[in-house]
């Protein structure tokens, strides 16, 4: 049964109704608050064959004003690119011992960072990792000799998109406690990011919906048109 809060909030939206980014924001920011700081999210459903490689949505977005989420980074890295890691912050920098965790079924992290030379021996651990969303990319930045650059991106607010088995695509883009500006710019960076990378063998309609959340709120539509053709 949908709590009393949620029924209010319910009141406040109409749920067949698209608001412009801005107003979208607007109307989040009227629903009533919960006991914690929730997580602010934007969610797709896109037009694409997840089955077909050629269409899998992937890619990374900085978030102008941070996520507002603590991210515990992991660094597979020695040597140089391991020192590095720990002057930029990274919680966990390790080789051999932080494989040896992870394959102990460690996952204490948020965003995974390896070197080149560290993935030959990480991609061991695909079936670990690769579950949880997890595994070290290339595409998305995270497999990289400058371990102190990507570092500093991740903890700055550096977010990863990626569709799911059902198309769909849910982003990270703030907290409760951020200014309505806040939310409504880091959203529309993201929307912008999702756009661009639609994929070359997409036909038809590439974003089939877009909505914002709260953690503990209904959806709010979000009037896309201003950023994508179709």
């Amino acid at each position: 049964m949908p709590s009393k809060r949620f029924k209010k909030a319910l009141e406040v939206v109409d749920a067949k109704k698209s608001h412009s980014l801005k107003d979208a924001v607007g109307v989040l920011a009227k629903f009533p608050k919960a006991k914690f700081n929730e997580t602010i999210d934007l969610a797709f459903h896109l037009g694409v064959d997840p089955k077909q490689s050629d269409q899998m949505v992937r890619g990374t977005v900085p978030l102008p004003h941070g996520s507002g989420k603590t991210v515990r980074v992991l660094v597979f890295a020695k040597g140089n690119a391991a020192d590095a890691a720990k002057a930029a912050g990274a919680e966990n920098v390790g080789f051999e011992d932080m494989i040896a965790k992870c394959v102990a079924g460690w996952s204490d992290f948020d965003v995974a960072i390896a070197t080149p030379e560290a993935m030959i021996e990480v991609r061991k651990l695909g079936k670990v990792l690769g579950p949880r969303g997890l595994m070290p990319n290339p595409k998305t930045g995270t497999v990289t000799e400058d371990t102190a650059k990507a570092v500093k991106e991740v903890k700055a607010g550096r977010v990863e998109f990626k569709t799911d088995k059902a198309g769909n695509v849910h982003v990270i883009v703030g907290k409760a406690s951020f200014k309505p500006e806040q939310i409504e710019e880091n959203a529309r960076a993201v929307i912008e990011a999702v756009a661009k990378a639609r994929p070359t063998s997409v036909k038809g309609t590439y974003i089939n919906s877009c909505t914002l959340s709260a953690t503990m709120s209904p959806p709010v539509r979000v009037d896309i048109r201003e950023f994508i053709n179709n």
